[in-house]
């Protein structure tokens, strides 16, 4: 049995204003000091910042009883053997939390300044045992904020129950949030013991199970880390083994049992079909780079979890999805890896060929003529274009279009070649004109110039073509540029029709341009452009500029 004890006792808490911020650390001596400063800096609102150290080995915990010497408002508990999750340390700071309310913290994370007070605020103001706000993901080293189902924040709300929202059920974070102790101890609320992967998705279901009012804000409550080149991964990014899937799937079952148990059919639903949007399409945007062990063991365990979704489940998902999910269903060992991958991405683009079954119905495939593609059907059409998945990543609405890009030097300067196929006749059907290319800078999505090029149509009809010249001098001029760091820009294509429609899609790499290029440059002598595939397919480029950018990047092929 586990032994925690406690570095210190707690202060004298003010009446009915106490937060209490429990931050979990697991052998993270660098960054722990940090998440527990920005809790501190949100002023008096924060009674105690209660440290849970998970018998670290690193010094963690030998940091935090330091800033417990210091901080009055510290408290360190040091369990005695790690508990193998975050559930654990998490609800043995909710026992020895002495606050009114109640906030979780990640020792790689920190809150923004006014966090606690916007939360507290809110749940005070509508007498809420639950305060909700928004995060940001932020890509380090490169600071790039992305937000975290932005549709659900968008603007202050007040739910008198989850069922007004069932919307909620995409959000599973718990550390956005702050709750009322009372509320938790009352509906015997706490996160799964021990080794449990992804025990926010089963803490978060328990919360919405017991039905307490809701108060959104729209302001950012919570800075979320993302560190790729980390040496060790968080959970949601460690996903090479299989075993992550697999508690993915163990975890969302239980929340559909949670849910499904305490009468919210409606959360239900909505976390089945947040499963299809969100999990399944980031699981399969990544199934092409894993090997045949792999692929063969996920997607057994897919189909069999697949298996339990009612057809209305299928349906309420966005096209890719359940296009996605029907597939694996009707399928079972893994195919078509690459038309999987480039649907799954973000926007989905829906590779050739473009089968119809005996009815003149579009389906997957001449092979699986058993998985229709719904939605782009005649009578389906408009109401699919219209809308989007339910993504909560934003994705923009609009058919599936497949665009291929090829990078390709030329005497002029660089140049696009591009292919946009058509789409059973829908895009035909409204006169592809003009394609331009706008570059979005990765950090923070400023735009560089957009180039245009007429579409000419294929002698067969079944794709249009275009060169769009490729400017990269003006990107190192933008305001912010980092001219001699290699800089990611994403690709989107900008489609122009002679009935007036307009469509975004982004650029599936192709061909034998994805090699570095050295360019000339008259602001900077010269330009490094490295073109690249996304996981998803896409085609991006790095780029940089000056002498001294060419030389770093030769040095690294030389040290390779």
């Amino acid at each position: 049995m586990n032994e925690a004890r406690e570095s210190q006792p707690g202060p004298t808490l003010t009446p009915d204003a106490a937060v209490s911020v429990v931050v979990i650390a697991f052998n993270d001596a660098v960054h722990v000091a940090d998440a527990v400063r920005s809790a501190l800096a949100q002023g008096e609102s924060v009674a105690e910042v209660i440290a849970v150290d998970d018998a670290s080995t690193d010094g963690t915990g030998a940091a935090l009883d330091a800033l417990a010497r210091s901080e009055p408002r510290v408290r360190v508990i040091h369990r005695g053997e790690n508990s193998g999750g975050c559930g654990s340390p998490r609800n043995d700071g909710v026992r020895a939390a002495t606050g009114r309310f109640v906030m979780f913290l990640d020792s790689d994370d920190v809150l923004p300044p006014g966090a606690v007070d916007a939360l507290r605020s809110a749940a005070l103001r509508h007498d809420a045992p639950v305060a909700a706000g928004a995060c940001v993901r932020r890509e380090l080293p490169a600071r790039r904020d992305v937000p975290w189902q932005p549709g659900i924040y968008r603007e202050p709300a007040v739910y008198d129950t989850p069922d007004a929202a069932p919307q909620l059920v995409r959000d599973t974070l718990c550390v956005n949030k702050l709750y009322a102790r009372a509320f938790l101890t009352e509906h015997a609320i706490a996160f799964p013991e021990g080794r449990f992967t992804y025990e926010d998705f089963v803490f978060t279901a328990r919360v919405l199970a017991a039905a307490p009012r809701i108060a959104v804000v729209p302001d950012t409550v919570y800075v979320w880390h993302v560190r790729r080149a980390a040496a060790k991964q968080s959970i949601s990014l460690d996903r090479k083994d299989v075993a992550n899937w697999e508690s993915r799937i163990a975890a969302h079952r239980t929340v559909l049992r949670i849910l499904g148990d305490a009468g919210h059919k409606a959360l239900a639903h909505a976390a089945a079909t947040k499963f299809l949007d969100h999990d399944l399409r980031m699981y399969v945007r990544e199934l092409h780079t894993r090997g045949a062990d792999y692929r063969a063991e996920w997607w057994r365990l897919t189909r069999d979890h697949l298996a339990s979704f009612e057809e209305p489940e299928l349906r309420a998902a966005g096209a890719p999805a359940r296009w996605l999910a029907r597939v694996v269903l009707a399928s079972p060992a893994p195919r078509d890896l690459e038309r999987l991958t480039q649907l799954a991405a973000r926007p989905g683009r829906l590779l050739p060929p473009y089968a119809r079954d005996d009815d003149g119905r579009p389906v997957w495939s001449a092979d699986l003529p058993e998985v229709p593609l719904d939605g782009l059907g005649e009578d389906e059409a408009e109401a699919e274009a219209g809308a989007g998945d339910g993504d909560d990543d934003g994705e923009s609405a609009g058919l599936p279009v497949a665009v291929d890009a090829e990078p390709v030097v030329a005497a002029a300067g660089s140049v696009l070649r591009l292919r946009v196929h058509d789409l059973y006749g829908r895009l035909a059907a409204a006169g592809p004109a003009r394609i331009g290319v706008a570059l979005l800078r990765r950090r923070d999505d400023r735009r560089g110039p957009v180039r245009t090029a007429a579409l000419t149509p294929a002698a067969d009809g079944s794709s249009w073509t275009a060169e769009v010249p490729l400017d990269l001098a003006p990107l190192t001029a933008l305001p912010g540029a980092r001219p001699a760091d290699p800089e990611p820009w994403d690709l989107m294509a900008e489609l122009t029709c002679d009935d007036g429609t307009t469509l975004s899609a982004s650029l599936r790499a192709v061909g034998p341009g994805l090699r570095r290029h050295v360019l000339p440059s008259p602001r900077q002598m010269v330009l490094l452009a490295q073109p690249y595939a996304t996981t998803g397919g896409a085609l991006a480029l790095r780029v940089a500029s000056g002498p001294r950018s060419v030389w770093r990047m030769a040095a690294r092929r030389l040290g390779r």
